[in-house]
């Protein structure tokens, strides 16, 4: 048994004896806690979804059972759309030390200097990442969300090295900067970033790296679970951070889905108060993943592709609406995309529905855009139509399954 296992199976057992939440679903699968004793019998345990955590504290306030430590050992609550309810205790720190992992990985130090610009007020993001800077050796400036002029200020005066929050903030201080007749890069000292909490598109990556010459970590991070993957090469995948325990499986069954595939993310976290077992992030990713079956979790990486309700599993690969962008990005003449699935003679028949401009080569583009939606998807296209672009909106469905199992 391996550590993880021994700390999994420790986890479990006490989850099982103090949660009712997570003892009624075990029994409901038939399950006991000595039933899973390694990762690899994880996949017995039915996903707990996010959805399904908000019904349960809304029917059993506050914490829908989950809670499995008296109420004096509860340090913080905090808060996150739903309402959900997330009590933090001392028992687990396993996100303070991954959200170190990722500073220190990222070049942050003694002798920084860190703006951190994420929220304090009712979510973990803030504290999290102050904690983990400060056991760094970093002097952090509790920046917050908002007051753009005041924390512009503060970077200049204080000598700000480092920054941890949202891309588009970054972009507004600097812009804001500019706009006062200041260099950014020769009037401020910063050198390195870490963002989270929204999308880093590759253009403005490319703008911090080549114009302002910042290093760049970018996280995938939940506010249930704290930071789980980093990239810091701008590329689409993004490495796994050791823990907590992440799967990709198949929303359907819940078993794991293969290298290559579409799985939702589900996460198991090692906290005795507050345990998440197989929780279901809803958040959707391309598993990628070099030696199947032999990997560790570190050797993994994820490609997101959007939240789960977008998605439509077709011949029995899940397809997301960003996959078909992502498979149609290298083709200009491309405006937009949507699929359709339908069903002909007992299988799935997929359509593809292309938005392109009336001069464009249709006939050309079909043959190497069929083999780019295939190569991503890992699903062969029945039939690609041409549409203009006025008749697919940005605002239409990416993926439509018109079957009918009656």
């Amino acid at each position: 048994m391996t550590a993880t296992d021994q700390r999994l199976y420790e986890i479990i057992t006490t989850a099982y004896e103090n949660s009712p939440e997570v003892r009624g679903r075990f029994e409901a699968a038939g399950l006991m806690a000595a039933d899973v004793q390694t990762v690899a019998d994880l996949h017995r345990i039915p996903v707990l979804e996010k959805d399904d955590v908000i019904a349960l504290q809304q029917n059993d306030p506050p914490f829908g059972g989950l809670l499995a430590v008296p109420m004096s050992e509860i340090k913080h609550i905090f808060f996150s759309p739903g309402p959900l309810y997330e009590p933090e205790a001392d028992d687990d720190h396993t996100p303070f030390d991954m959200a170190r992992l990722v500073f220190e990985m990222c070049g942050f130090g003694p002798g920084d200097v860190v703006l951190n610009s994420l929220s304090y007020h009712l979510v973990p993001a803030g504290l999290l990442v102050d904690r983990s800077l400060a056991k760094l050796g970093c002097a952090v400036i509790p920046g917050g969300v908002g007051n753009s002029d005041l924390q512009l200020k503060m970077m200049a005066d204080l000598g700000v090295t480092g920054y941890a929050g949202t891309p588009s903030f970054l972009m507004q201080l600097i812009k804001k900067a500019e706009a006062a007749g200041l260099d950014f890069k020769r009037d401020f000292k910063l050198t390195k970033i870490v963002t989270t909490a929204e999308p880093l598109p590759p253009s403005l990556r490319q703008t911090f790296v080549e114009t302002y010459g910042l290093t760049v970590g970018n996280c995938y991070a939940t506010a249930e679970l704290g930071l789980l993957a980093l990239d810091t090469e701008g590329q689409m995948a993004m490495r796994l951070l050791p823990q907590p325990i992440i799967q990709l499986v198949d929303p359907d069954t819940g078993q794991d889905v293969g290298a290559g595939e579409v799985g939702e993310v589900v996460v198991t976290n090692f906290s005795r108060a507050y345990p998440l077992i197989r929780f279901g992030t809803g958040d959707m990713a391309v598993n990628v993943d070099p030696n199947p079956g032999q990997s560790k979790q570190q050797e993994r990486s994820v490609i997101l592709v959007g939240r789960r309700g977008e998605a439509v599993k077709v011949r029995g690969m899940f397809v997301h609406p960003n996959q078909l962008r992502f498979a149609t990005r290298p083709f200009p003449a491309v405006k937009g995309v949507q699929g359709t699935v339908s069903r002909q003679e007992n299988r799935d028949f997929l359509t593809i529905r292309l938005a392109v401009d009336q001069d464009a080569d249709r006939q050309g583009l079909i043959e190497p855009l069929n083999e780019s939606i295939r190569a991503t998807c890992r699903v062969r296209v029945d039939e690609i139509t041409f549409v203009s672009p006025d008749e697919l909106p940005a605002d239409a469905p990416g993926m439509i399954d018109e079957r009918d199992w009656t």
